[in-house]
């Protein structure tokens, strides 16, 4: 358990789809804990982002096995210094969240929303207030044109030093 005030670093990035790279591994390495919105496409990613010794957090996606989805649950909540996060691999951006994500935010509130799926970097606040966060996609299937993860600190139960990491063209693995 990280004691309140302690800063800690976060790395957020989704839709692997069984792609990891050195320059992902560089910014995992950073991170106190890593954490995946899904579509990982194999437990090959999750045991390489292990290997770094940090804390790994996760959901599977929709493209994701059986394996898989054995391994990590559809939907992980928990809290960090009193922020709450929920981090489920298809919500929707803010503001277009949703009947069913609108309804389980009420039942049971948070203050990050984290996704995946879209392939489509988005942070923004709901007008319910939560903020939802989604890292883009930084694998290299798909139709996005720039792969993303996102970092960012928890301190004093307050999101700061957001920013977004670019890894460079969806088709171009090398540097």
């Amino acid at each position: 358990m990280i004691a309140k005030g302690s800063a800690l670093k976060i790395l957020l990035l989704s839709d692997t789809h069984g792609h990891l790279d050195e320059r992902i591994l560089a910014h995992a390495a950073d991170a106190d804990e890593i954490w995946h919105a899904g579509d990982v496409g194999s437990l090959d990613v999750v045991d390489r982002l292990q290997s770094l010794g940090r804390k790994v957090r996760g959901v599977y996606g929709n493209i994701d096995d059986a394996q898989m989805r054995r391994t990590w649950p559809q939907d992980q909540r928990f809290s960090i210094q009193g922020v709450r996060f929920w981090i489920t691999h298809i919500a929707g951006p803010a503001g277009r969240l949703p009947t069913a994500i609108k309804n389980s935010l009420r039942a049971e509130p948070a203050d990050v929303l984290i996704c995946g799926h879209s392939h489509i970097l988005r942070v923004g606040r709901d007008p319910s207030g939560v903020m939802c966060m989604n890292p883009g996609a930084c694998g290299v299937h798909g139709f996005h044109k720039v792969r993303t993860m996102l970092r960012f600190t928890i301190e004093a139960g307050q999101i700061t030093d957001l920013a977004v990491v670019e890894l460079g063209a969806r088709g171009a693995l090398k540097p």
